[in-house]
């Protein structure tokens, strides 16, 4: 039906659906054919050596470092989702990082987006930049910072949108376009953990490297760690390929098996993050005790718009800014029953944390400040439970923080009718 093709995103005015998704995730990499006893689901191959026809002459795989034949499954169906002609597995989201900046030597020039995932500041700032890279920070949001940030010696520029854990959006494709123009060699590499493929096809963007930590959305089930990296490009896949073998940080077969079975439910996944976490926006964002909610879904975020038109939804991340100080925020973050107070996301269970403590303690307190990661700061990962459990929890959790003034209201007016037997401190 015709009417089908029209999802609630792209009427909300985001980018229509892409095309075979669904049927990509679960048919790309699993053909039945590829095996002799033609499985449906792709077994796992847990050999670490496979016998060869002759010298330098196998069937495909040798060591299983180099290749393994349920890491294939699983590369290939990622590429397929990504609009890409090439993927490879690595054994964790900096372990992609990782390989990707070894593309560089020392003296290159790394740009990186100011706001990202407190890991990734933490490889940058005090390993990367310690072995000699010249790494750099800028808020790509603004197209003018990262024209004036662009060096000579500039190799690569990274980007990440929505930003962790502030939820800035960066353009891709301004981005993409400056970067180029500016010298068409710059590998542009964008970290699309947040959205996932089914919301946001960087590499159509103008990206050069589309990366993830698969722990998250990809796999979903917060059983498996894993990062991937896609691209189209033929030379840099060739060099990346070296690298995933030269460093070895590769993923298991099990892993590679079990992040296969939760890209198949990705699409299915990712429509009810979407619907959850706009639903719960919206009732943080109308409740008193919230100072500020960002989340790209809703009309109030600064690139609602620019969200819109790079990207077919928004994942189920929501950071809010609760009234009071730290001990409000602590208070909310132990109340709740049905988030897990967790570092992590992506799951099918709801998670909270507080970065300023937890995912971005790495990050120094004058960079935090800078950033707004402040500590009233709290991340949400909105998971796939019923909507209005969801809200009562986050409802209940905010009672119980604003409890905390109310009892310290009710102490001093002890204190003061106690001392004041006129009732002058009124």
């Amino acid at each position: 039906m015709a009417s089908q093709k029209q999802n609630d995103s792209s009427a909300a005015g985001y980018q229509p659906l892409f095309k075979s998704f669904a049927t990509d995730a679960i048919h790309v990499g699993s053909e039945p054919e590829q095996w002799n006893s033609r499985a449906v689901v792709p077994p796992i191959s847990l050999s670490t050596t496979f016998k060869q026809h002759g010298p330098g002459k196998h069937a495909g795989f040798d060591y299983s470092r180099s290749g393994n034949p349920t890491r294939s499954c699983l590369e290939r169906a990622v590429a397929a989702l990504d609009g890409a002609q090439y993927c490879l597995a690595l054994a964790s989201g900096l372990a992609a990082t990782l390989t990707i900046t070894h593309l560089f030597k020392a003296g290159d020039g790394i740009l990186c987006m100011n706001d990202v995932y407190g890991g990734t500041n933490r490889y940058f700032r005090k390993v990367a930049a310690e072995v000699g890279f010249d790494v750099s920070f800028a808020d790509l949001t603004k197209l003018e910072l990262l024209k004036a940030a662009l060096k000579p010696n500039t190799k690569m520029v990274w980007i990440e949108t929505p930003t962790n854990p502030t939820m800035k959006v960066v353009d891709i494709k301004g981005c993409s376009d400056i970067v180029h123009e500016h010298n068409k060699d710059i590998i542009v590499v964008v970290d699309n953990t947040f959205m996932s493929s089914y919301f946001q096809r960087p590499l159509a963007l103008g990206a050069d490297i589309c990366m993830y930590s698969a722990t998250k959305y990809i796999n979903g089930h917060s059983d498996v760690v894993m990062g991937l990296i896609s691209l189209n490009r033929d030379d840099i896949y060739e060099r990346l390929k070296f690298l995933q073998n030269a460093l070895g940080a590769v993923p298991s077969p099990f892993d590679c098996y079990m992040c296969n079975r939760g890209l198949k439910t990705l699409h299915v996944r990712m429509k009810q993050h979407f619907k959850n976490a706009m639903a719960a926006a919206q009732f943080l964002e109308a409740d008193p005790r919230v100072d500020k909610v960002i989340f790209p879904g809703l009309p109030s975020h600064p690139q609602h718009e620019l969200t819109k038109r790079q990207c077919t939804g928004c994942p189920g991340m929501i950071t809010f800014y609760i009234k009071g100080k730290l001990e409000h925020a602590s208070t909310f973050l132990s109340s709740l029953k049905l988030f897990a107070l967790a570092e992590s996301l992506g799951g099918y269970e709801s998670l909270a944390e507080h970065p300023a403590i937890m995912t971005h303690a790495s990050v120094s307190e004058n960079e935090r400040k800078e950033l707004g990661i402040s500590d009233t700061l709290i991340r949400l990962s909105v998971g796939l439970e019923d909507e209005e459990d969801i809200i009562a929890d986050l409802n209940q959790a905010l009672a119980a923080a604003v409890s905390i003034s109310t009892l310290y209201v009710i102490v001093c007016i002890s204190i003061c009718r106690a001392s004041f037997s006129d009732q002058r401190c009124f």
